[in-house]
C-alpha cells in the first residue's frame, strides 16, 4: 500500500473514503468498502449489496479503473486545534497495516495546518478532491463534517460533489447491541477509548472486530520480575499509542517479523501489567509482559500483544513475597481465560 503525506505522486483517479480512521473498527469498515476493488468489496461483502451500487456507470459499460484511496488528516485535528499531543489507538504504523488488510491501495495524511482547516467546503472539494486526487466516487458516514470550522456536513458534501458529476456514499453509522440493559449504539472511537479506559476489552474488542492490541519493542528493564520467578519483556511503544486503564491483563503474544510485522512464531500465552509498579516504588509508567512456558531471549524482538481480557487494577503489596503470590493467581486466572476461549 502506497502511503504519502500529499497528494503528489499519487495513482489516480481515485476513490476516496474521507475521515479520520483512528481505531479503523467496524464503523469504518462499513464507510471503506464501497471504494474497494470488486474483487476486495467482494471478500468483504456481508449484506448482499449490488456491488454496481456504487459505480458512476453501469454493469454493461467498460468501468475506469479508480484506486481505492483512504483520505485522513495528520495531524489529528483535536490535536492542531488544541495543542495538546493525542495518543491514538492505531499510530501509524498500525493503521496502516489494517487498511492493507482491508485491501485499501493508498492512504494520504493530509497536512492538517492553518491553510488546510481554513478551506471552505466548496473549496476543499474543488481543490483536494477534484483537482488533486481526481476522484470518481467518495464515500464517508452520516456525521462526517468538513471545511472551516466543521460547516460542511455528509449532504453538503454529496451536494457539491454532484456539481462535478461524483456520487458520494453516505454509511449509516454501525451500531452493535449492548446487552447491559439492550439498546443499539454507534460504533465510535470514543466509545471505543472509553471501554480501553474503563477495563472493558471485551467491549473495545466487539467494536474494533479483532482484540486490542500493543505493538512494541523488548527493551532492557529493572529485571525485578526475574527475581521473584516472574521474568517479563519490558515493552518499549510508540509514544502516540493510546494506552488502556493501568492494571493486569490476559494476554496472547506474537513476535513480529521487523520487516513486515508478519507474525513469526505461534501466539504464546501470558499476562500483562500496565502501571508504575508501586510495589517497588516504582514512578514510571511500564508495559511488562510475562509469557507462560517461555524461556528464551526476547530483548530486540517486537511483540504484538493482544488484550483478550481485565483481571485485576494495579495495586501496591506489602512485601515482593505477596506480589509473587498475587502474580500465580493472576497466572492460574489468565490461564483459565485463555485457555477457555481457545
Amino acid at each position: 500500500m502506497w502511503v504519502a503525506s500529499s497528494t503528489e505522486g499519487l495513482l489516480r483517479p481515485t476513490a476516496v473514503a474521507l475521515g479520520k480512521f483512528d481505531g479503523v473498527h467496524l464503523g469504518h469498515h462499513k464507510v471503506i468498502q464501497p471504494i474497494l476493488p470488486p474483487a476486495k468489496s467482494e471478500e468483504r461483502r456481508e449484506d448482499g449489496e449490488n456491488l454496481h451500487k456504487y459505480s458512476p456507470t453501469s454493469p454493461t459499460q467498460p468501468q475506469e479503473q479508480t484506486y481505492s484511496t483512504v483520505v485522513t488528516f495528520d495531524p489529528h485535528p483535536l490535536e492542531f486545534f488544541t495543542g495538546q499531543p493525542r495518543a491514538l489507538l492505531t499510530p501509524l504504523d498500525e493503521k496502516v497495516q489494517q487498511l492493507r488488510s482491508l485491501g485499501v491501495e493508498q492512504l494520504v495524511l493530509l497536512p492538517f495546518d492553518k491553510e488546510l482547516s481554513a478551506l471552505s467546503p466548496e473549496d476543499f472539494v474543488d481543490k483536494i478532491l477534484v483537482q488533486q486526487l481526481q476522484c470518481r466516487r467518495i464515500s464517508v458516514g452520516q456525521d462526517f463534517c468538513f471545511g472551516k470550522q466543521r460547516r460542511g456536513t455528509a449532504k453538503e458534501l454529496q451536494l457539491l460533489a454532484a456539481k462535478h458529476h461524483i456520487p458520494v456514499t453516505i454509511v449509516p453509522l454501525e451500531t452493535y447491541t449492548d446487552n447491559a440493559p439492550i439498546q443499539e449504539a454507534p460504533i465510535s472511537t470514543s466509545l471505543i477509548r472509553h471501554s480501553l479506559e474503563s477495563g472493558d476489552i471485551k467491549n473495545a474488542n466487539l467494536l474494533l472486530g479483532r482484540p486490542y492490541t500493543l505493538i512494541g519493542v523488548v527493551v532492557q528493564g529493572q529485571q525485578m520480575g526475574r527475581t521473584i520467578g516472574f521474568p517479563t519483556a519490558n515493552l518499549q511503544l510508540p509514544n502516540d499509542k493510546f494506552i488502556p486503564r493501568q492494571g493486569v491483563y490476559a494476554v496472547r503474544v506474537a513476535i513480529l517479523n521487523e520487516t513486515a510485522d508478519a507474525t513469526t512464531s505461534s501466539p504464546s500465552l501470558g499476562v500483562m501489567n500496565i502501571g508504575n509498579r508501586p510495589t517497588v516504588n516504582g514512578s514510571n509508567l511500564s508495559v511488562e509482559v510475562h509469557l507462560f512456558d517461555w524461556s528464551s531471549d526476547l530483548y530486540g524482538k517486537k511483540l504484538a500483544v493482544q488484550l483478550v481480557e481485565f483481571l485485576r487494577p494495579e495495586q501496591k503489596f506489602p512485601s515482593l513475597a505477596a506480589l509473587k503470590h498475587q502474580i500465580q493467581l493472576d497466572c492460574t486466572v489468565a490461564r483459565e481465560v485463555l485457555n477457555s476461549q481457545c
